[in-house]
């Protein structure tokens, strides 16, 4: 069963779905106001960009073929780093100013 769902599913569909995916991300990383809110947007266009580099990995024929698999593990490091960096700024952000509002986060010094 689950190789009968997999030849059903071909390489424009899961583009699609990593272009939804981004566009979702994009859409809450710009409309938010809160910076958890832009954050999880970054995560999610970093999540689409995952699964278009699966997609590519295992539906185009290559001469390496875990290349995709690969970069996909180093954006996940690359966005966990970023989830820790910037969650630990958003902290530190509350701490001096009591809000996460990105509008109101305008001067460089405390």
């Amino acid at each position: 069963m689950p190789d009968l769902l997999l030849a059903s599913v071909k390489l424009e569909n899961v583009l699609v779905l990593g272009a939804f995916l981004f566009a979702i991300g994009l859409f809450l990383a710009l409309s938010k106001r809160n910076a958890i809110g832009v954050l999880m947007g970054v995560e999610l266009m970093l999540n689409a960009v995952n699964v278009t580099l699966l997609a590519f990995s295992r539906f185009v024929v290559s001469p390496r073929p875990l290349d995709g698999q690969v970069f996909a593990l180093f954006v996940i490091t690359v966005a966990a780093a970023e989830a820790s960096v910037a969650l630990a700024l958003a902290i530190a952000v509350y701490r001096h100013r009591r809000t996460v509002n990105i509008d109101e986060i305008d001067l460089l010094r405390w």
